[in-house]
């Protein structure tokens, strides 16, 4: 059996990962038999459009704050949910689910982070560059799936979950206490810049650690290997 046939071990220690699991598993039991692992995906990706949009007409009104923050609920129901529903009920497509959550996965990224670096409240570079460490990662989080047949999905404690909690939380943040500003020796930055930036530190530093240490690893196994 070859590499890519193999079934990948998930593995989320996530935060809230006890407390996710234990929702999804009471959510997956009372889901109507019309609601289908694809139906949830589509509703997921819904879910993207309506963050990007949202966050892009809080242009015109701090309110869609609000809708931007209830496409990242929508958006959690339909992603996290449509893989637990099919392995509850045993209808299981490995590549294809593998395949087709991935590739809209990356989509919604691009689409969510240009939506908030069109808001007034994130600088568009600092949105451009989050996203940058948002696809490094995930590129990371494949080739490990391929390499060592484990789909890593938290890493520092957190997964998409726990991001899609702390915008809703600045979300709420930035409505009731409004975007403060900030001057530092390089610019400008308001509070929603800060949050960003901070992800984006996160995601880069976690990138390189998981490169170095997976590459060290790898190395030293199949040196092993060869000396067999």
């Amino acid at each position: 059996m070859t590499n890519k046939d193999q079934q990948h071990t998930r593995v989320n220690k996530a935060l809230l990962s006890t407390v996710e699991r234990s929702t999804l598993t009471w959510l997956s039991k009372r889901m109507p038999a019309w609601v289908t692992p694809d139906k949830l995906t589509f509703f997921g990706f819904l879910g993207t459009l309506l963050i990007g949009i949202s966050y892009y007409l809080t242009n015109q009104n701090p309110a869609f704050l609000w809708l931007a923050s209830l496409g990242l609920v929508i958006n959690w129901f339909g992603d996290s949910l449509d893989g637990t529903l099919a392995r509850f009920r045993k209808i299981e497509r490995p590549r294809y689910g593998f395949f087709i959550d991935h590739v809209i996965d990356g989509l919604g990224e691009v689409i969510i982070m240009f939506g908030i670096g069109l808001s007034p409240y994130v600088d568009f570079r600092i949105a451009m560059v989050a996203l940058v460490g948002y696809l490094l990662l995930g590129n990371l989080v494949y080739i490990l799936t391929y390499v060592r047949n484990e789909f890593r999905i938290s890493y520092a404690g957190l997964s998409p979950t726990e991001v899609r909690l702390i915008l809703i939380l600045t979300n709420a943040l930035v409505f009731f206490f409004g975007n403060a500003k900030v001057q530092t020796r390089f610019g400008i930055y308001s509070v929603y810049d800060f949050v960003i930036m901070a992800l984006i530190l996160l995601l880069f530093s976690i990138y390189l650690v998981m490169t170095f240490v997976n590459a060290k690893q790898i190395a030293q196994e199949e040196a092993i290997t060869r000396q067999k």
